[in-house]
């Protein structure tokens, strides 16, 4: 008798092994795939139009294609006035004036993979802000300041609207040339001219719809 309850023992010791394993197999593979920064470095998509290094400051707003310029538009929506609604897939951020008019202004958006919807509002506002690159960041790129004061040649730009409590922002940007193309890691970008623009009529608490 207990040479059988051991044997028993040991099977479901062995089962309950098995079954850890299994789990183990099938768990993790989708843990890794799901979460964006477990991707190996090689496998992120590189952006559609070489950025500039910070410190670096070239192009200029004038060299933007004329749907990128900043201009009203004709926009039907249902949001309130001041509202701002983010189209990563065209490239456009606008601003709402009335149900059928907006302000519209060329963006560059993030790249495959960094692309992201969602509804959140401006919880702060920043002039000349200074640039702290996010961990994930350094990671891929470790050649970048861990920190970088404001000024004309930070990445950030003359202005910043942070979104929410997470990593992205509309700002500005040392690149005009980049405006219509994805190349950031999330955050929207504009000319500086236009982001200062968009600064003075948004306000703290504004609400901001990002779409594809």
């Amino acid at each position: 008798m207990p040479g059988r309850l051991e044997a028993a023992i040991v099977q479901a010791r062995t089962t309950l092994i098995s079954i850890g394993i299994g789990a183990a197999v099938v768990f993790l593979p989708g843990s890794f795939t799901s979460a964006q920064f477990f991707r190996p470095l090689e496998q992120i998509p590189a952006p559609t139009a070489p950025d500039v290094d910070p410190g670096q400051t070239r192009g200029t707003p004038d060299a933007l294609p004329y749907e990128y310029r900043r201009q009203p538009v004709y926009f039907r929506s249902q949001e309130a006035p001041g509202t701002v609604v983010i189209d990563t897939s065209e490239r456009f951020l606008f601003l709402i004036q009335s149900p059928t008019q907006a302000i519209r202004y060329g963006i560059g958006v993030g790249r495959d993979g960094f692309t992201w919807t969602g509804i959140l509002r401006v919880s702060r506002k920043a002039e000349w802000p200074d640039w702290t690159p996010p961990p994930e960041m350094i990671a891929r790129q470790p050649y970048l300041p861990r920190w970088m004061a404001g000024g004309p040649g930070n990445p950030l730009g003359a202005r910043a609207l942070y979104l929410g409590g997470t990593v992205y922002r509309i700002h500005g940007t040392n690149a005009p040339e980049t405006i219509g193309h994805a190349v950031s890691s999330g955050c929207f970008r504009l000319v500086n001219a236009d982001i200062e623009d968009l600064y003075a009529r948004v306000k703290v608490g504004t609400k901001v719809i990002v779409r594809h």
